[in-house]
């Protein structure tokens, strides 16, 4: 029934392994460690690589991999528990030769496995006999919710938390109860339990403090203007004055045009994403700011700080993490990430964490924090290559164009993206096709000729020798989009072009024939980069329309290996201030790179994306 079992260290090492068949499983669990596990997908226990399921079970004290592969066809109802009782009789048996640094000899795990194999089987058999009984109304986490305890109150929460200081100064030292783990010192316990005493007396021993007479009113001193230095006054006015420094011819050619241009120098810049707290650097503010803390952090230390001290190394479990992974799952969807990527993403957190060894002083909320960050930039960062100027090198090399198609739902901004990109070519040197496909929508066309003649007013011919480097390739409205592209490629290899953008029409993912068509479109020329232009503002609606353009393509498509979304261009991003969800939903749900970010309305403003400064504003 199991075609293998292997134990594995996250190093490589192969401990243990066992197959029943003579087929060549490695692929697959290559497969499973390159997409999975080393791009923090673990929230799944189970992953499907061609006809094999494989499921996977982490250790992460020991840093170990369980993974068990079967036909995908087979229902194994028994898999669950078998990974988890093979896990458990490994640990026990081999617990001293794990900690031991790695010093292992030969394993002979194979009774033991047989045993738990034939023990999950006849479990299996077992259950699948007994009647399935639905689960009662009452059993349910609904019937425990109820009107009043899902309002919130004003001023409730603050009272709460009132009360249970009081409740918790209360006790005598004699009641309190410190937990004692083996693996903390004795001496370290000893001396937090000397600072808490001493900070208990000190308490006992304070007086009450009596409130003074007010005191008579002082006329305070008038608000002083701030001078600042190197400030100067009105007779430094002249020298603020710039506009004597440009000459007069300088001065009529400038326009904002020009000045765009000069800034670009054929570059795109990484995104920064701000943060909208304010930060203050002045030097007047420099003392005040510890003072601030440090009577902030007196007014919230109490007992409960006391004890956090005290607790010594233990195991992560899935109750430990609950409070801190469910307030971060809520954080990220406030923050526009899709509820079930949410949801994926603290479980894989939890599998990473599930068994790991805290120190005398770590906190859960930070550690679990700090491993989301993680995960979150590495699902960011591109796991391939992206080099669009040096595979238009290479192209051109061959004798034939870069061919690029741009697809994606209605109003996203296709169009105004794919000029942005052009105009980046130019800058680069590159000579552009624009291929008119979007032969649905009233005034595409236009739209694209108007750019067309503002980009080479930029860029005119007497810049580039004499050669015109965009040009419009258009056949009207109601013809096949498959057709006016192949032309256009067709056209620009024999002009010797350099690049050819294909715009296609928006289209709903639900769409099975305008779908059909852009499988067909792609499916023909078989451009080399297929971008899905998406906006930032969408939460879950960029998991259904990433899922079904992938799947339309895959489906549509009469080839073995079809050709789906290559990467992705997300607009709209100066539009949502923090709130950066949308790129880590359609990143993790595609696993294809953000190739571009658009944040304006000029040509210049296109971007990569800076994965650390996203990350840093989404978990703000």
């Amino acid at each position: 029934m199991l075609d293998l079992f292997t134990i594995f260290s996250k190093g490589g090492i192969v401990l243990w392994c066992f197959q029943t068949t003579a087929d060549m499983l490695a692929p697959s669990v290559n497969a499973l460690i390159r997409t999975v596990i080393l791009q923090e997908r673990t929230g799944n226990n189970s992953y499907d690589h061609n006809s094999l399921t494989l499921q996977y079970k982490l250790d992460n004290e020991f840093e170990l991999i369980f993974v068990v592969a079967y036909q995908k066809i087979l229902q194994l109802s028994y898999v669950d528990k078998f990974l988890n009782d093979v896990h458990l009789e490994f640990r026990d048996k081999y617990k001293n030769t794990l900690q031991n640094k790695w010093q292992f000899q030969d394993i002979d795990f194979m009774s033991s496995f047989n045993k738990i194999l034939a023990a999950s089987e006849k479990w299996g058999k077992t259950q699948a006999k007994l009647p399935k009984q639905m689960r009662t109304f009452e059993d349910s986490v609904k019937s425990k919710k109820t009107v009043a305890s899902m309002i919130e109150r004003k001023g409730e929460e603050k009272a709460i938390k009132k009360s249970v200081k009081i409740v918790e100064a209360k006790p005598k030292i004699e009641e309190i109860e410190i937990p004692v783990d083996d693996g903390i010192e004795e001496d370290v316990i000893a001396a937090n339990r000397a600072k808490m005493a001493q900070k208990l007396s000190k308490k006992k021993t304070e007086k009450p403090v009596t409130k003074s007479p007010k005191s008579p009113n002082v006329d305070k001193a008038g608000k002083k203007p701030r001078v600042w230095d190197l400030g100067g006054g009105s007779r430094d006015l002249p020298d603020l004055d710039r506009s004597k420094d440009k000459p007069e011819d300088a001065k009529s050619e400038y326009s904002p045009q020009t000045d765009m241009v000069g800034r670009m120098q054929g570059s795109i810049r990484d995104l920064e994403v701000e943060s909208s707290d304010e930060e203050y650097s002045s030097d007047d503010d420099d003392n005040v700011e510890p003072q601030k803390n440090e009577t902030s952090k007196q007014k919230s230390s109490g007992m409960l700080n006391m004890f956090k001290g005290l607790v010594g190394s233990k195991n992560l479990t899935h109750e430990t993490m609950k409070p801190a992974l469910e307030k971060l799952q809520d954080h990220l969807i406030n923050k526009n990430v899709a509820i079930d990527i949410a949801k994926k993403l603290c479980d894989s957190v939890e599998a990473k964490l599930a068994g790991k060894v805290l120190g005398t002083f770590d906190r859960i909320a930070t550690t679990v924090k700090t491993t989301l960050t993680e995960s979150l930039v590495q699902i960011l960062s591109p796991k391939r290559r992206v080099d669009i100027l040096r595979d238009c090198l290479e192209t051109k090399k061959l004798g034939r164009p870069y061919v690029m198609a741009f697809c994606g739902v209605n109003g996203v901004g296709k169009s105004t993206n794919l000029a942005k990109i052009c105009f980046w070519l130019i800058e680069n040197e590159y000579s552009v096709m624009i291929a008119a496909c979007d032969t649905f929508r009233a005034g595409a066309v236009e739209q694209l000729r108007t750019h067309t003649r503002h980009l080479n007013a930029l860029h005119p011919k007497s810049k580039h020798g004499g050669r015109e480097m965009v040009q419009l390739y258009e056949k009207g409205y109601g013809k096949d989009a498959a057709g006016i592209a192949m032309e256009a490629i067709r056209y620009a290899n024999d002009s010797r072009i350099d690049v050819v953008l294909v715009d296609t029409a928006g289209r709903m993912q639900d769409n099975e024939p305008l779908m059909r068509a852009l499988s067909k479109l792609i499916k023909v020329n078989e451009p080399d980069l297929v971008l899905f232009v998406g906006e930032a503002l969408v939460g879950n609606e960029a998991v259904d329309q990433l899922v079904k353009f992938n799947q339309a393509l895959a489906d549509h498509s009469s080839s073995e290996n079809p050709h789906i979304i290559d990467g992705i261009v997300l607009t709209k991003f100066d539009t949502i201030d923090d709130k950066v969800g949308a790129a880590i939903s359609m990143t993790y749900i595609t696993g294809q790179p953000i190739v571009f970010v658009g944040t304006g309305q000029t040509y210049t403003d296109l971007k990569a994306l800076n994965a650390k400064a996203v990350v840093h504003a989404l978990m703000k």
